[in-house]
């Protein structure tokens, strides 16, 4: 899987689970906080605000076989390599900051 994206950027990932017998791809769409890792572990984390405005976190393993595929929604404009002071700000200003 190619890293196409970096911090700042808005993404939506296919990440398949498996429930009992079967298996079914959820995609989790959200900004990626951070990339992090080495050559073949790298490792990327992405935020998402759910219902009732609650802020969820995921670590994705771009090396996973459960990882279906990374698709770019929107590129942010930052000028870090982690962005994690967006956690503290709400949806609004998240997109205010990004753009």
């Amino acid at each position: 899987m190619d890293l196409n994206f970096k911090a700042g950027d808005t993404i939506k990932v296919y990440y398949k689970i498996k429930e009992g017998e079967q298996t079914r791809t959820q995609a989790f769409e959200g900004v990626v906080l951070a990339v992090k890792g080495q050559a073949g572990d790298k490792t990327f984390t992405v935020r998402h605000i759910g219902a009732d405005n609650v802020g969820v976190e995921r670590i994705f393993p771009l090396s996973s076989p459960n990882l279906e595929k990374v698709e770019l929604l929107r590129q942010g404009r930052v000028r870090r390599a982690k962005v994690y002071f967006v956690r503290n700000l709400s949806p609004k200003e998240v997109r205010k900051k990004l753009s």
